[in-house]
């Protein structure tokens, strides 16, 4: 399919053909094939004045901690509120076989047949933060399609995997209640950009949910989190994370966390800070690829290409520092990109 094709299928297509148009957008802006890159470049310019109508809401938490299950009850939950629920779920990619399982849509069962809901997992492919390469591009073609809600799950939680929190309106941290040391979660950087943090689970033990809410309650207060030191906790103009309760599994607090969205979405357009990280967003996204483009400019280069293998022995047998090697690489590229006339 064309793109205007595409685009005819996710703007006035029904609900079948919009989906297969949906798919197919995906597949073509996930393809690393250079004619399919042209093709989804025009996709994307075209699509641009359809999007960014919808809350993007990026979802993160360790393992185990009950993502899937409350992206589906907060999903239905949502679509019984009369919003269309698209959901981007992220599952590793092996390491080993470079496979991936993608078995986020088997576990939100209800939520995947329902026709008000789109789900769409994708490996990670070795991209780092949490998500995969073209989430950003998959997020306007949901839009597109006029899903109002897009909910974008991550892999998992560390330090390197905040990618989410740059690419969505608000960033949401699962917790459990019972993990043992709940300062824990402090050290990590991923809990300085939280907007919302949620215990899930409390119904298994809502004394430690208690606890787990006060502890990270007072650790956000003296973070001061991302306004900075100088916005004073009573500052009503600025958005200050909260931390609440709820069981996805009994389908209790999914209200009440809806809520603070609300507010959180109503406070943000008020002060101006929705629409200046959406344009912070949409220029990190630039730069993230080029970066990309220069990576992969660099490997395809003839001479960089003769240089690496005999480079990278030496580097791996002790006899070349890694940094004198990576200087020589880049020096043989910049050699190379002059001559052409690039640089």
């Amino acid at each position: 399919m064309t793109p205007e094709q595409l685009l005819d299928g996710l703007l006035r297509g029904n609900a079948a053909a919009q989906r297969r148009a949906m798919a197919k957008a995906i597949t073509l802006l996930e393809s690393t094939r250079t004619d399919h890159r042209a093709l989804a470049d025009d996709l994307l310019t075209a699509m641009l004045p359809h999007t960014g109508k919808s809350f993007r809401l990026g979802i993160s938490g360790v393992p185990g901690v009950g993502k899937s299950t409350f992206i589906e009850a907060l999903g239905l939950y949502l679509i019984a509120q009369g919003h269309r629920v698209a959901v981007l779920t992220i599952d590793p990619s092996s390491t080993v076989s470079g496979g991936s399982i993608l078995g986020d849509k088997t576990r939100m069962e209800f939520l995947s047949v329902h026709d008000q809901a789109y789900i769409r997992p994708s490996p990670s492919s070795g991209t780092l933060g949490g998500v995969a390469e073209k989430t950003r591009e998959s997020m306007l073609v949901c839009e597109a399609a006029g899903y109002d809600v897009v909910i974008v799950e991550t892999v998992g939680v560390g330090q390197s995997e905040t990618a989410v929190a740059n690419m969505t309106d608000m960033f949401v941290l699962l917790q459990l209640p019972n993990a043992g040391d709940d300062l824990q979660a402090i050290k990590k950087g991923v809990m300085e950009i939280a907007d919302l943090v949620v215990i899930n689970k409390a119904d298994i033990d809502a004394t430690a949910a208690t606890r787990a809410q006060l502890q990270i309650t007072s650790a956000l207060q003296l973070l001061g989190m991302h306004g900075g030191a100088g916005h004073a906790h009573r500052n009503t103009e600025v958005w200050h994370p909260k931390v609440v309760q709820l069981s996805a599994l009994l389908n209790q607090g999914v209200d009440a966390f809806w809520a603070a969205v609300c507010e959180f979405k109503a406070l943000q357009t008020q002060n101006g800070r929705f629409a200046e990280r959406r344009q912070h967003q949409a220029l990190s996204w630039m730069w993230e690829r080029i970066d990309a483009g220069l990576k992969q400019n660099f490997r395809a280069q003839p001479r960089v290409q003769t240089l690496l293998p005999q480079l990278s022995q030496q580097v791996a047998t002790g006899q070349l520092a890694a940094s004198t090697a990576a200087r020589q690489l880049l020096g043989a590229y910049e050699t190379k990109s002059q001559s052409a006339g690039l640089i």
